[in-house]
């Protein structure tokens, strides 16, 4: 089970992409309708209970930066409400979204000591697949880029984010995780 994008890359990749709600990923899990799924991060994979039947857990997710809320309005509604309005429903957005991330932040490492004390062989995707996985995101990306000029202009946008935050935070975040679990 993986959808969108990274379901068109898994494809290509040789696997055969399912979308299916949330809700049946267990259930087709245990019957063997579905081989593996992508949800959201180990605190959700626990509380749905996928550690049952599903013993592999393999990391990272090439397929999406992270978790992330959305929250859709109708622009002619959007645009009726007051500016006072607008600004306290961006407030309020912005402050569950980043709630959201730091719940995670706290739950979801110790959802994964969880699923290992459950038996789940926690595994990175070997290199050549992480390089063919990587090779055919740039495909798709590009075909997607190619044949859709909404796409092209969002992407261009992340993308240009993401390249101008990688190095910063190479050499902050990441190396301070980095040096502080090679001292204990």
């Amino acid at each position: 089970r993986i959808p969108g994008i990274g379901g068109e890359v898994f494809s290509r990749a040789g696997g055969t992409a399912v979308s299916m709600p949330g809700g049946e990923i267990f259930t087709s899990l245990q019957t063997g309708v579905i081989d593996a799924a992508e949800w959201v991060a180990p605190y959700n994979d626990l509380a749905f209970g996928f550690h049952n039947v599903a013993k592999y857990y393999y990391f990272p997710g090439w397929h999406e930066p992270g978790a992330m809320l959305e929250f859709t309005v109708n622009k002619e509604a959007w645009q009726s409400l007051p500016d006072d309005l607008q600004a306290i429903v961006e407030g309020a957005a912005r402050a569950i979204n980043q709630d959201m991330l730091d719940e995670y932040t706290a739950r979801n490492n110790a959802a994964l000591i969880q699923l290992r004390e459950k038996g789940v062989d926690i595994k990175s995707f070997p290199a050549d697949v992480e390089e063919a996985l990587r090779r055919f995101t740039d495909e798709v990306i590009a075909e997607n880029v190619a044949n859709d000029a909404m796409f092209a202009k969002v992407f261009a946008s992340f993308d240009t984010f993401r390249k101008n935050v990688v190095e910063y935070h190479r050499i902050s975040e990441h190396a301070y995780f980095e040096l502080r679990d090679a001292n204990q």
